[in-house]
């Protein structure tokens, strides 16, 4: 049979329990008490100077565009700082996090590690990353010019173990070039019922089918819940929803779109790499059943969508469409870095970061691709360097999501991951007829909060 749509969008997800590290710090592993040790020896370095000559390994996943640009700033600290060397390891979404569980059980995490906001607290709680605190103090890594919102994001119990590299939101990049010729008015701040009637009126006029949740559907069904006063998909040892019926609106969309043809077949995916934009049905589907005139991605990958597309097609950027969107919408630290304990000169992955943070010689290559810097200064001597697509993307920010968002929430708790995986499959039943809509979402709430609680013991 061929490979299933859920395998090939829950791979990230899967990949990111750090149960393959070793065990959760509530096991009390050997991994955990190790880990502490490396993590002790590198805050009583802090204010030791790095060796005259250093080789680390810097890793991160992206698209080429990010990995070009990535590789060029490391090359140009190399340039600034004689002696220091970079082995960059760059991978897709989901070998990236396969590679760091497996480096993580033998202890030979990277030096320096791209993080992402939703597991955080898992590589905290697993005693994998280096308080960054004291390197802040002392002034190896300078934040003066950052808002404390933003590195309280990187923060997990007080002690900062993440720096973003940039703000960014959830982004609806679609098909300009498309919905003009259908006639087509795609409005910010859609609601999910608009969502569905334009991609219904799309379909009708060109032929061109719609992709929601390829690759993110765990963030686009958060983003839902929390159109919902007070709601989170992920809560301590629960779903943090009153009932079933807040997900069936979600699998909904699979349902009534594969039924009615407007929705891209399942089938499709199974082909393509999750997390690759160059394979986005938005970019890559050659015919109007394997195109789709929209992808949910974030804001700051809206430059390699446009660098992917075709010189014919005219790409642009809107909200997520959700039951209230102003309370869905929000502000995400963009990538974050980390220094891991198993860096051997953690003195100088900090510097990486404040260099990362503060250097105009490295956001002139980076080019806010990972977001809009969160140096205040940085981002307003930045500016008038920037493509036309990236300050689109500032005005996004700023104008669009800025004045209509709500507060963050917090990073995944311990099961976010194996959730995931079964918001996934479950999406799968219903776009292959298994399930309907009601029933996999009593199922996913059901089966869901099992898993929560289970892993909060």
């Amino acid at each position: 049979m061929k490979k299933k749509l859920a395998v090939v969008l829950a791979a990230s997800m899967a990949a990111v329990s750090l149960a393959a590290c070793g065990g959760t710090a509530e096991s009390g592993s050997t991994t955990g008490a190790d880990s502490q040790t490396t993590a002790g020896a590198a805050a009583e370095n802090t204010t030791a100077a790095a060796s005259g000559d250093a080789s680390l390994t810097v890793a991160w996943w992206g698209n080429q565009t990010r990995n070009e640009r990535t590789q060029a700033a490391l090359d140009k600290y190399s340039e600034l700082n004689p002696g220091v060397t970079f082995d960059g390891q760059f991978s897709e979404w989901s070998d990236y996090w396969n590679k760091l569980a497996t480096a993580a059980a033998g202890h030979s995490l990277p030096d320096v590690i791209q993080m992402d906001y939703a597991y955080l607290d898992q590589y905290v709680s697993n005693n994998l990353l280096v308080d960054l605190t004291p390197y802040i103090e002392d002034g190896t890594l300078n934040v003066d010019n950052c808002s404390q919102d933003i590195i309280n994001s990187g923060s997990v119990d007080g002690k900062v173990y993440s720096i973003a590299i940039g703000i960014n939101a959830p982004a609806m990049v679609y098909n300009k070039t498309i919905t003009d010729q259908a006639g087509v008015e795609i409005k910010d701040n859609m609601t999910l019922d608009e969502f569905v009637a334009v991609s219904k009126e799309i379909y009708a006029k060109t032929g061109c089918k719609t992709n929601m949740a390829y690759g993110v559907s765990q963030e686009i069904l958060q983003a839902m819940i929390r159109g919902y006063d007070g709601h989170v998909l992920f809560d301590e040892g629960k779903l943090g929803v009153d009932s079933a019926d807040e997900f069936v609106p979600f699998y909904k969309v699979y349902e009534e779109g594969v039924k009615e043809g407007w929705y891209i077949e399942p089938s499709v995916f199974a082909e393509l790499t999750p997390g690759s934009i160059e394979q986005d049905p938005l970019i890559y589907g050659s015919s109007p059943e394997t195109m789709s005139w929209v992808a949910f991605c974030w804001s700051n990958q809206y430059a390699a969508f446009t660098n992917a597309a075709p010189e014919d097609i005219n790409l642009d950027l809107t909200t997520w469409p959700s039951k209230d969107p102003k309370k869905s919408n929000f502000l995400k630290p963009s990538q974050l870095f980390s220094v891991s304990v198993d860096s051997k000169d953690p003195v100088t992955g900090a510097k990486i970061i404040d260099y990362w943070t503060n250097s105009m010689d490295c956001n002139e290559i980076l080019l806010a691709e990972r977001g809009v810097p969160i140096s205040s200064k940085v981002a307003e001597e930045l500016a008038p360097s920037l493509t036309e697509s990236d300050q689109k993307v500032i005005s996004f920010i700023n104008d669009v999501v800025t004045p209509n968002s709500s507060q963050i929430n917090p990073p995944y708790p311990n099961g976010s991951a194996e959730v995931s995986d079964l918001i996934n499959k479950l999406g799968e039943k219903v776009c292959y007829g298994e399930l309907t809509a009601e029933e996999a979402a009593e199922q996913l709430y059901t089966e869901g909060n099992k898993i929560m609680a289970e892993k909060a013991k």
